[in-house]
């Protein structure tokens, strides 16, 4: 494996290929619960007038009825991709009546997993697949931990910093190879410093009890309020042991050394049977409640901070759609929703996130064995539990150090990386973010989850009563705001098309539900 030396790689292309990182591509997909005027989940279906959920690109469901997932496409102009995210946020809410949209990561208060309406995308088959896909993710995990919203962003580089970095390393084998290379090098230096993202931007450090359902837990929670339950100097409950993670993947072994490694090891975890779930009725039931009994449903259960990803063929899954082409772009589902901003998140994280993965990028990035990945896992939680703690040490690579020298490192780093980016770009700003969130470092309530705890402690707040507040202030301000980019006459169209979609989907179904499965499992 070539060895990377950031300095050199920068100044290299500096000299040689100024302006190769221009033109880095975006996209965003964030969720968000949607809730009564009381702060309670919702139970209603889908927004009428917003379209189907199975077909329409931009707004659909996540796991239930209740959590929206808003989608932008591919753009390179940032402040275009959250202008889109603001009008699809707008044109929903124009839908959904009193309801409002929950602007935090954890869940509102839910009195019972069964409140959780499973997301519903009609009766073709494609769509019964999707539910019942979602009825196995309730029977297996629980709807609690699926109730959580988060943001996800895509991002690729453009193929002149390919082309580019595949002349300076002299690389051998295929451009193609040598980006999925490049990727895989990317994630694995991500999964190595994702505390920092957690440190940052980690903003559910508080939760109202009635998420853990009477659960037990040794986490060393305060109390706020009449319901709240906060970890002092934590960060991201989302990322941690109570958040979107799965005790029962922990013993899967996927690794991203090579993309056939990746794959290998996704493969195997949805064509082995699961001792756990074997007693879970499937598919071939007369009564299913979940799609097989095998360790993953499907490539999608299996639970990642990073996602190296190429858009698929229809039938295709995602594996083997990495396997046909290449790695296309990297989904990055580390971030917690941001409630600082109506859009869940805003400019200065995007500008951070191009950084922070051109530098992953660029650096050196050994291969990634079990036990490394183990001690992200360990360095994360830690971060996750007591990021804010300025005592707080991290692994390094088997010796134990601050986080605050460990990151004042990498942030000397950032700002070399976001001097070229600048350069490039021919503006100052990238510069300018990783200057101001380096302060954040040794100044954790500038973070966002310093500025939540810090939210609620001041007045005694409960998580709830904070959150509500800002569910409302965010639904006035998208309603009184004009449309950026779409209007509401193109979003209207778009929804009705995705109906008349839906049907034609419904229109082709040839086979029964169950020989349509056996089908999709026969070819994945």
């Amino acid at each position: 494996m070539i060895k990377h030396d950031l300095n050199k790689t920068l100044e290299a292309l500096t000299a040689q290929f100024p302006n190769a990182i221009n033109g880095i591509k975006r996209g965003i997909e964030r969720e968000a619960l949607r809730i009564k005027p009381s702060g309670v989940i919702s139970q209603q279906g889908h927004p009428q007038g917003v379209g189907s959920a199975l077909t329409n690109d931009h707004v659909t469901t996540d796991f239930s009825e209740s959590l929206l997932e808003f989608i932008t496409p591919v753009s390179t102009s940032a402040e275009q991709t959250l202008a889109q995210l603001k009008d699809l946020q707008k044109f929903t809410l124009s839908h959904m009546g009193d309801e409002l949209l929950w602007p935090i990561s954890m869940p509102c208060f839910i009195e019972h997993q069964d409140d959780i309406v499973l997301a519903q995308f009609g009766d073709s088959n494609i769509g019964r697949m999707k539910t019942l896909y979602r009825e196995g993710l309730k029977n297996r995990y629980g709807s609690m931990m699926q109730a959580i919203a988060g943001v996800h962003f895509n991002i690729s580089f453009p193929e002149s910093l390919w082309q580019s970095l595949y002349s300076l390393n002299g690389s051998e084998g295929t451009l193609a190879d040598s980006i999925s290379s490049g990727y895989l090098g990317l994630i694995r230096n991500f999964k190595r410093e994702l505390w920092l993202i957690s440190f940052l931007f980690g903003a559910s450090p508080a939760l109202c009890n009635s998420f853990l359902q009477g659960r037990e837990t040794d986490l060393p929670f305060k109390k706020l309020g009449k319901g709240t339950l906060y970890l002092e100097v934590g960060t991201a409950l989302r990322l941690g042991n109570l958040g979107y993670t799965n005790s029962a993947q922990s013993s899967l072994r996927v690794m991203y050394n090579s993309l056939e490694e990746y794959v290998a090891g996704l493969k195997e975890a949805i064509h082995t049977s699961s001792d756990i779930y074997s007693h879970i009725d499937d598919y071939t039931s007369a009564e299913p409640k979940q799609l097989n009994k095998n360790i993953l449903q499907i490539e999608n259960e299996f639970y990642s901070p990073i996602r190296p990803k190429r858009n698929a063929a229809s039938g295709e899954t995602p594996t083997d759609a990495l396997l046909r082409g290449g790695i296309e772009y990297i989904e990055v589902r580390a971030l917690d929703v941001n409630p600082f901003c109506e859009t869940g998140i805003d400019l200065q994280q995007i500008r951070f996130l191009d950084v922070f993965l051109t530098y992953c990028l660029l650096n050196d990035s050994p291969e990634m064995d079990w036990q490394e990945q183990k001690l992200s896992t360990t360095n994360l939680d830690a971060v996750v539990n007591e990021g804010r703690n300025p005592e707080l040490t991290l692994n390094k690579q088997g010796s134990m150090v601050r986080l605050t020298d460990w990151a004042g490192a990498i942030f000397n780093d950032l700002t070399a990386v976001a001097r070229y980016m600048d350069s490039a770009y021919g503006v100052s700003y990238y510069s300018e973010t990783i200057a101001e969130l380096a302060t954040w470092v040794n100044s954790p309530s500038k973070t966002f989850s310093g500025r939540y705890v810090g939210a609620l402690a001041s007045k005694n707040q409960d998580n709830g009563h904070f959150a509500l507040a800002l569910a409302e202030q965010y639904k006035q301000n998208h309603l009184d705001a004009d449309y950026q980019f779409y209007d509401h006459a193109f979003l209207t169209k778009q929804a009705s098309d995705s109906v008349l979609k839906e049907r034609e989907v419904k229109a082709a179904d040839s086979v029964s539900f169950t020989a349509f499965l056996d089908d999709y499992f026969a070819k994945a």
